[in-house]
């Protein structure tokens, strides 16, 4: 497994070694001890899969506060996005910036996603199946979002019309939110 750091300080694109033949492919998507020589030594605690049926679809951007923070590790095992995180650190030197990647069932990376990031994708393709384990249990009174078109942060985004939940419509501006890492 090849493990690159991105712009951004914490966050981690994984690249695993794949075998392929005839008859498809293996990879190991995770192995403990593999991480932990490469300094992740994250619990995974769960395991979370998304379907989004039609391409556009955009989810995000999602950060969980203290003392349930969240540590993501994101991979695709079916179609492909556009995955977003925007540094919502506030005493870092990189707070409200952003990086984004490309991650899909043909190039099998993953990216992890330290506490201190807002996290969001957007689907490039239908039928896209994402799948990612957390450090920390879900917690609805610790969930919490930022805008996903936020002008201060700038993200380009591969579409201008996404298709967006109820709640991610209306999540508040980065200067507006409730943050607590």
């Amino acid at each position: 497994m090849e493990v690159k750091p991105g712009r951004l300080k914490g966050i981690l694109l994984l690249e695993p070694a794949v075998y392929s033949d005839a008859r498809g492919f293996f990879m190991e998507s995770y192995n403990a001890q593999m991480f932990s020589e490469n300094g992740i030594n994250y619990e995974f605690v769960q395991d979370n899969h998304s379907l989004s049926v039609q391409a556009g679809v955009l989810r995000g951007l999602h950060y969980q506060m203290n003392p349930m923070a969240q540590t993501k590790l994101v991979r695709v095992c079916s179609g492909a996005i556009y995955d977003v995180v925007v540094d919502i650190r506030k005493d870092s030197p990189t707070y409200g910036q952003w990086e984004a990647y490309i991650l899909s069932e043909e190039n099998k990376r993953q990216l992890l996603v330290p506490k201190g990031f807002a996290h969001g994708f957007c689907t490039l393709v239908a039928n896209t199946q994402v799948l990612y384990k957390v450090d920390q249990y879900y917690s609805p009174e610790h969930d919490r979002g930022i805008i996903w078109n936020d002008p201060e942060i700038g993200i380009d985004w591969p579409i201008s019309n996404p298709i967006l939940s109820k709640k991610d419509q209306h999540h508040p501006l980065l200067r507006e939110a409730e943050i607590n890492f």
